[in-house]
């Protein structure tokens, strides 16, 4: 089952000799449950595919449909409901709110809907990512590690179709880096997620199901 498609999509920058082609014709599918990798060099237009996929910007031409529904055909208040509950977003700088805990940070975007968290799922997701001991601490108590591992658990807590994570990995020693892929493989395999992940570092990138490769805002390798 396709989760997320964007078909012919294209994101331009200024126009005539100085215009910038940040994506060129992107078109690609991801199945429910697949473990992605956007891998390409600084400049290559994976962050603004990843943005695209997210209903964070809006493309030149082409859709993005993200379980069934066309990004381009909402509003933006329709689009920030959508992306709520719908995309779980991790990103490098973990982005938690300092005064509140750890338990508090996940739940936030279940709250800001207007709805009750699954307690037992939250109790399960905080079990597997070894934050159970943790979940009354507030941010600054916490490793880079740890942090990273509230943001994944935050953006899984709403059982979103696809998480977005963007350089997960950025600000991590290496074996930091290493647990917290460890922990979203594990997650991917034990809550059947969807993830598209985008890095610049190969040895990170093997640990996906799949590898999709971008140059100078066009696919070059990984469609299949």
């Amino acid at each position: 089952m396709i989760i997320l498609r964007t078909s012919h999509l294209k994101k331009y920058y200024g126009s005539g000799e100085t215009q910038t082609k940040a994506l060129d014709d992107v078109s690609l599918t991801i199945n429910k449950g697949e473990f992605v990798a956007i891998v390409g060099s600084s400049g290559s237009g994976k962050s603004t595919l990843l943005h695209m996929m997210g209903g964070l910007d809006r493309p030149t031409e082409g859709k993005v449909a993200v379980d069934g529904k066309e990004l381009s055909a909402s509003n933006d208040e329709e689009l920030t409901i959508f992306r709520r509950r719908k995309i779980g977003f991790v990103f490098q700088n973990y982005n938690l709110i300092p005064v509140l805990n750890v338990y508090e940070n996940i739940v936030l975007p279940i709250q800001l809907d207007g709805n009750r968290e699954d307690k037992d799922f939250v109790e399960l997701i905080l079990t597997t990512l070894g934050l159970t001991q943790k979940m009354n601490s507030l941010p600054n108590n916490l490793s880079g590690g740890q942090q990273q591992r509230v943001a994944i658990a935050r953006a899984l807590s709403s059982k979103p179709a696809i998480v977005l994570a963007d350089e997960p990995t950025g600000n991590l020693d290496s074996k930091s880096s290493q647990d917290v892929m460890g922990l979203l493989k594990v997650s991917s395999e034990k809550f059947l997620q969807t993830i598209v992940m985008i890095t610049h570092n190969e040895e990170i990138a093997q640990m996906a199901d799949r590898i999709v490769r971008i140059e100078d805002g066009c696919i070059v390798g990984g469609l299949s």
